[in-house]
């Protein structure tokens, strides 16, 4: 039913201000976004479909102050070189005037100075890296997500609190979204790192396993675990400690792992007491059930998307980031310039979204790009995620 090499939901954009005016007289709004459709991480693959169909639902209302908005979504297969090949195609065929949450850290520095030598709005980059908010060298850019330094702030000062006689076993990603999670969370252990940090490996995302990397952690005997892990991987680690019978007390894993898409592959009953962390309210919590933003998300489901596994977190992220993106072009009025866009992207002030936990709102400014910097953890019961605690930030 849909393309694995292009995806497309409904707007237009324009790419330049010689072709605005035409654009605009179409009276559509064209956004570009690149996934993994297939591949490792195809399991992200989702976000889009739930995008799709959302602008689809906004379109048959009327569109956004009155245009069409019209998502190009092709597959990158989480490959720098094909992220690079269609945004270049975005921007320089199909005209889009922004680029909006595309997912992965190298994929998106494969285009991070290309976008903004062009200026064009590569926003809410679904990557936690430090880097997507440098508003003073890359203006164009802004993060979608925490910071993975922030959230492993989080997850370290729960450690201190809670166990603060633990031993830590880390095994992260070899690449800038393993090594930022690494550094927030050795920084809020500060001196106590050291002693605590038992054993520490990465792993390869070409590597077809992580078998030995297990091996050796569970050597240590550390009886806590933190897996910097995305995709197969999350599957593999968790599954992997159950089947060598290592039970660390605590095990970490992002808030980018933690979906139900990632965890039945290595039984559920194996992911029980998982903790991550959150910023969004999990869907599929009763405690939520009669929230309006979780109601109105249901039914859009049920509506637009019958017959998708609404317990797949997946499909509610790329609903939360749909509506951001639709807050902020409602706000951009009639002017779509990538200009405003822009202005309108770092001034978002107190913003509520249907999926925010009770508190959180999304902020901006020009000298501050992170939209997100509240989370509060979560524990995995084995049917959902349950929140716990006070909500949080890395200070």
């Amino acid at each position: 039913m849909y393309l694995l090499s292009l995806r497309v939901a409904a707007v237009t954009l324009v790419a330049t201000s010689m072709v605005l005016p035409a654009l605009a007289d179409k009276g559509e709004i064209r956004v570009g976004q690149t996934l993994p459709y297939s591949g490792p991480l195809s399991g992200f693959g989702i976000i889009g479909k739930a995008q799709e169909a959302y602008f689809a639902k906004i379109n048959a209302e009327g569109g956004i102050n009155g245009k069409q908005v019209r998502l190009i979504s092709l597959d990158d297969g989480y490959s720098p070189p094909k992220t690079v090949e269609h945004t270049r195609k975005l921007v320089e065929q199909d005209e889009v005037m922004l680029m909006f949450g595309s997912l992965g850290t190298a994929t998106n520095n494969a285009v991070h100075r290309y976008l903004n030598a062009k200026k064009v709005p590569q926003l809410f980059v679904l990557s936690g890296a430090n880097k997507w908010a440098d508003p003073k060298n890359f203006p164009w850019t802004m993060p979608g997500m925490a910071a993975y330094q922030s959230e492993g702030v989080v997850y370290a000062k729960h450690i201190l609190q809670t166990k603060p006689e633990a031993k830590i076993a880390i095994l992260a990603q070899n690449d800038d979204f393993g090594r930022d999670y690494v550094a927030g969370f050795k920084r809020a252990l500060g001196d106590k790192a050291a002693k605590m940090i038992v054993s520490e490996t990465t792993y390869e995302t070409s590597a077809p396993t992580i078998n030995s990397q297990l091996a050796q952690l569970k050597a240590s005997d550390a009886n806590v675990l933190f897996g910097v892990v995305l995709g197969k991987f999350t599957s593999q680690m968790i599954k992997g400690i159950a089947e060598i019978g290592w039970k660390p007390d605590m095990t970490f894993v992002p808030t980018s792992a933690s979906s139900i898409a990632f965890l039945e592959p290595a039984g559920l009953e194996n992911a029980i007491g998982l903790i991550t962390s959150s910023s969004q309210k999990d869907t599929r919590d009763v405690q939520w059930a009669n929230d309006p933003g979780v109601k109105g998300f249901k039914e859009f489901m049920s509506q637009h998307l019958p017959g998708a596994d609404i317990n797949n977190s997946n499909y509610a992220a790329g609903y939360h980031y749909a509506t951001l993106l639709e807050k902020l072009l409602r706000a951009c009025g009639d002017d779509v310039s990538r200009d405003n866009i822009m202005r309108q992207a770092m001034a978002l002030k107190e913003v509520a979204l249907p999926l925010l936990l009770p508190g959180i709102t999304v902020s901006t400014s020009s000298d501050d790009y992170l939209p997100f910097q509240q989370l509060r953890l979560q524990r995995f019961d084995g049917k959902s995620w349950v929140g716990f605690g006070d909500i949080q930030d890395d200070q």
